[in-house]
């Protein structure tokens, strides 16, 4: 699938996309699968208060399934102005 990042969290992690080979069920389980990887993955996923997810361009919680799912974003919350 493809993990698109935003904003502090692709300044974090250092690539705004990649394909991602994952076994995980939901978006909870990604989260935990991209911590492990890295420091930067960690520092990135360290407080999911602090950010939003968008699977397949729909906006969603952290505990959505990823069965059939092309892509995940990762982005922190948006203001209004």
């Amino acid at each position: 699938m493809n993990v698109l990042y935003f904003a502090w969290v692709r300044e974090r992690i250092g690539v705004p996309s990649e394909s991602v080979e994952t076994q995980a069920a939901t978006v909870n389980d990604l989260v935990e699968e991209l911590r492990a990887r890295e420091d930067r993955y960690a520092a990135a996923f360290a407080d999911t208060s602090a950010l939003r997810v968008a699977v397949d361009q729909e906006l969603t919680d952290f505990d959505a399934p990823l069965a059939g799912v092309k892509e995940v974003a990762f982005f922190p919350p948006m203001t209004g102005g």
